[in-house]
């Protein structure tokens, strides 16, 4: 049996991206399972639906290795669940050396296991310095006497790593703006936010480094 899994971190995020990918990859819509959840562990009910019913020799697509979860040690413990415990063969469609189907000899093994835990640690750094820069940035925003109000939609989780491949002209605003699938303008609006914001933090620690 084919399975495909979808996480996305609201329930203000499109899910659309990872359907159309799985469906592309050969995963009928009645065997994708949904989260609308935080990757921050595997308390999920359509993730725990998915592993009960998924049995040895079965073949399972995720979209990103982030979509699976963003916690290093969590994710990694998931994927020998599912693979050694499970028999369950996995296949994360934005990266191809993660396709155990392949390479099972000891050298494919190995570098599968070490791109897996380079991703997982990235996935959750970068889980980490999200929150760190967005505390950051209500700190400092609070020194300038910013009052807050109702929150703004949340962040996708990749909005950072696409603003800066967009900066640095390493992609296009209307690529970015897919891959976060937002908006052109509200991508662009939100991008020049995160600058004043960023640009806010680094006067305050300039000024305080001066006085100090």
């Amino acid at each position: 049996m084919i399975y495909g899994y979808i996480r996305v971190s609201s329930t203000d995020q499109n899910e659309d991206r990872q359907r159309l990918a799985l469906l592309a990859a050969g995963v009928p819509s009645d065997s994708q399972y949904m989260d609308k959840l935080s990757g921050k562990n595997f308390e999920r009910p359509a993730y725990k639906r998915m592993l009960r019913r998924l049995r040895a020799g079965d073949l399972l697509y995720i979209l990103s290795i982030d979509r699976l979860g963003r916690n290093y040690s969590e994710v990694l413990e998931q994927w020998r669940v599912l693979t050694k415990e499970k028999g369950v063969d996995i296949v994360v469609l934005d990266m191809p050396l993660l396709d155990t189907r392949r390479g099972k000899d000891l050298m494919g093994t190995f570098i599968a296991d070490l791109v897996l835990q380079i991703l997982s640690f990235v996935a959750q750094n970068e889980r980490e310095n999200i929150r760190k820069r967005q505390a950051e940035g209500i700190a400092a925003a609070k020194a300038r006497g910013v009052r807050f109000g109702r929150p703004s939609q949340a962040l996708p989780d990749n909005f950072y790593l696409i603003h800066k491949a967009w900066r640095e002209k390493s992609i296009t605003l209307p690529q970015a703006a897919r891959a976060c699938e937002m908006p052109i303008g509200t991508f662009y609006a939100k991008a020049r936010k995160l600058e004043e914001l960023s640009s806010m933090i680094r006067s305050s620690k300039r000024l305080s480094s001066e006085r100090g």
